[in-house]
């Protein structure tokens, strides 16, 4: 039986071409970072142009920028029309949090702004995308979940957001695998980013502060995010796993 082919996985990613939201900072620009390291190219999808604009410079050519407001409803297909139609890998990982309010202090403006940004961006991207990824008969999407859809440790919207997101990794697995695509997702626990994390509720601060402080590991650097989503993203590393939900909370989740 001949012996495989060795694999350069310092070119993993060579000629494919990527989606990455949330590209202007933390795990966002650090995913970034490594597909280009490692031979791809990235649509560099965010918010904010500066943090664009400073990604390039430090990234190179291989970074295209896109300043986007993904929750916007034609957001989708803009940043596919940006990628040429022609998307290897989709990175979802763009979020915000929601104050860790509980129900009873939650109000419409957030659910909707939390929800839209966290979990109805990632289905219309992942729309968008899928028929291109379909057409070329390969394709994978990575998700950024949370440890708040393993754990109580988030406000209502956050949670839920985060369920959602897992749903739509799931379900994606499951009705496209067989055509070539893969879907997971990454559940990060704490991570040294700009989102924030502050308490909006008293109730909360009390409840989940201690007990998030007694059981929560070390903040992550994003870097090790970044490996954990290049790993699935990698057609050669994980080409026989889809669906999953992937902890990346250095145990947490089994705490």
């Amino acid at each position: 039986m001949p012996s495989a082919q060795p694999i350069n996985f310092n070119q993993r990613f060579s000629g494919q071409t990527a989606i990455v939201t949330g590209a202007g900072s933390g795990i966002g620009l650090a995913t970034a970072a490594m597909i280009i390291r490692d031979g791809g190219r990235v649509i560099a999808v965010d918010l904010d142009e500066n943090r664009l604009i400073q990604a390039k410079e430090e990234l190179g050519e291989s970074l295209l920028p896109l300043a986007i407001d993904i929750t916007r409803k034609e957001a989708a297909a803009q940043i596919v029309q940006k990628a040429e139609f022609h998307v290897d890998i989709l990175v979802n990982n763009a979020g915000i949090m929601d104050g860790f309010l509980p129900l009873v202090e939650l109000d419409d403006l957030t659910w909707e702004h939390v929800l839209g940004v966290n979990m109805t961006a990632v289905m219309r991207l992942c729309r968008a995308a899928l028929p291109h990824m379909l057409q070329a008969g390969h394709g994978s999407i990575v998700n950024v979940s949370s440890e708040a859809s393993i754990r109580t440790c988030a406000g209502i919207a956050y949670t839920v957001s985060k369920h959602g997101v897992n749903g739509i990794t799931k379900h994606v697995a499951a009705m496209y695998a067989k055509s070539g695509i893969r879907c997971n997702a990454v559940a990060p626990g704490a991570v040294d980013t700009n989102v924030g994390s502050d308490f909006r509720s008293e109730m909360a601060a009390q409840l989940l502060g201690p007990i998030m402080a007694a059981t929560s590991p070390a903040t992550a650097e994003p870097d090790l995010l970044a490996r954990a989503i290049c790993f699935l993203a990698d057609d050669h590393a994980a080409k026989n796993i889809n669906g999953v939900i992937l902890p990346v909370d250095a145990g947490w989740s089994v705490l």
